[in-house]
């Protein structure tokens, strides 16, 4: 099923040339109205002129997430403030808070866009979909409303919390389609069973999560517990919020919407190009962002670009799932690894749940990781058996990630289980 049959099976020539004239489109605007872009041009020699074909992609600067919170609130601003008719923020939990705007056009447009990766999960104008993210300052509930309504569809906005409420409005309200990220999917079938309510009394259907990366294996749990069909999206609110890419019902590989995005994957040390396949970070430079237009920006994400064409006709490339983030890189003892390498290797091993958590400490000059997991299945009075378990576990995370981790095996839901996005990390080093 397609949202925008032209548009999502462009031939790949018409789209190439789409793309640069939206992207020179875009360097006019950004030069002309944001004195940052400007004083970066500018420095680098560069006009937006200058940039005749796509390999020029790689001669402008990059923008990172810094840059944005540098320029708090409206600095990357491209139109009056008039011209804004919606803001959105990051939490700014970790500094200052990353602010965006949307014009009339660019709602029109991010609406069309979800509606696309909607679509393409499955979601009709016959669904009701019950969209559990949070209605703040954060793009996701809001971006996934207006997809939905977009389609057609019936929308609960649910927003987070309560989680048994929202499993009576679900089982009441007939919803089909749960859209939130894969953690709160993971407490939704958990609180289901904890009240004893059969799948079957469900009219669940379909997924879509995102928000937070998540591993095949626990696509394969949610689906089970869920009796759904889960896919994949990505969207980050720097660049849109949702919408940008999204899995089909084929779920191998997330079509990116090229006409609106053009994307590339570098190096996260050397900042160059990456072969097709290989994986690398994503940068992305909107194609048609108004209020808050984008070039080169560094998302952190680490992907990689998957050039084969899919079955289900879209021409656009696609990218993988997104495995981690360069930031949520682990290094200990000069190894890197991500959380969602533990993740994949926890589901593999019977009698785990997937709810688990990292814990680093350091001990004088070391560091040390314990990784929590919950048992499913093993009394813990049986100490032989909570013995092996655990060291099996502590074996397999050893030998794959190549560092001594400890192993501390908890009881089912010990672990606390957000309604937001998961806490997998805890780090208690002081540097």
């Amino acid at each position: 099923m397609y949202w925008e049959p032209d548009k999502e099976c462009l031939d790949r020539e018409e789209l190439e040339q789409l793309q640069i004239e939206r992207l020179q489109s875009t360097l006019n605007r950004v030069y002309a109205h944001v004195p940052f872009y400007r004083k970066k041009f500018d420095g680098m020699g560069i006009a937006p002129e200058d940039i005749g074909s796509l390999t020029d992609l790689s001669r402008l600067p990059f923008t990172t997430k810094d840059d944005v919170r540098g320029n708090y609130p409206y600095g990357l601003f491209a139109v009056p403030l008039r011209e804004v008719v919606r803001i959105h923020a990051s939490s700014g939990t970790t500094g200052t808070a990353a602010v965006v705007g949307y014009t009339r056009n660019d709602i029109k447009m991010w609406s069309n866009l979800v509606a696309r990766v909607l679509t393409a999960g499955g979601v009709t104008k016959d669904d009701v979909v019950q969209v559990s993210f949070g209605y703040g300052l954060f793009t996701g509930g809001f971006g996934l409303h207006y997809g939905a309504e977009r389609i057609g569809a019936s929308v609960i906005p649910a927003s987070t919390g309560n989680t048994a409420r929202q499993i009576q409005i679900m089982k009441d309200f007939k919803t089909t389609a749960l859209v939130s990220t894969p953690s709160y999917a993971m407490l939704v079938a958990d609180t289901i069973r904890e009240m004893g309510i059969p799948v079957s009394a469900l009219s669940l259907k379909y997924g879509l999560f995102g928000a937070e990366p998540w591993s095949e294996e626990m696509r394969q749990e949610i689906q089970d517990a869920l009796g759904i069909v889960a896919t994949d999206n990505y969207g980050l609110s720097e660049v849109l919020g949702p919408g940008v890419s999204g899995e089909c019902l084929e779920r191998n590989g997330l079509h990116i919407n090229e006409d609106h995005f053009l994307v590339e994957v570098i190096d996260p040390e050397t900042l160059q190009p990456v072969p097709a396949g290989q994986k690398g970070e994503l940068v992305i430079t909107t194609l048609t962002k108004e209020a808050f237009p984008m070039i080169r920006y560094r998302t952190r994400d680490l992907t990689r670009l998957i050039a084969e064409p899919c079955p289900c006709g879209r021409t656009g490339r696609r990218m993988g799932r997104v495995v981690g983030r360069t930031d949520d890189m682990l290094i200990i003892k000069g190894v890197k690894f991500f959380p969602s390498q533990i993740e994949s290797l926890l589901l593999e091993i019977e009698g785990t749940e997937p709810n688990y958590q990292i814990v680093i400490d350091r001990k004088g000059a070391m560091d040390e990781v314990t990784v929590l997991v919950e048992a499913a299945g093993v009394p813990f009075s049986d100490r032989r058996r909570e013995s092996g378990l655990g060291e099996t576990i502590r074996k397999r995370l050893t030998h794959e990630l190549g560092i001594a981790v400890e192993v501390k095996l908890v009881g089912k839901d010990a672990i606390e289980r957000p309604e937001g996005k998961a806490i997998r990390v805890v780090d208690r080093r002081k540097f």
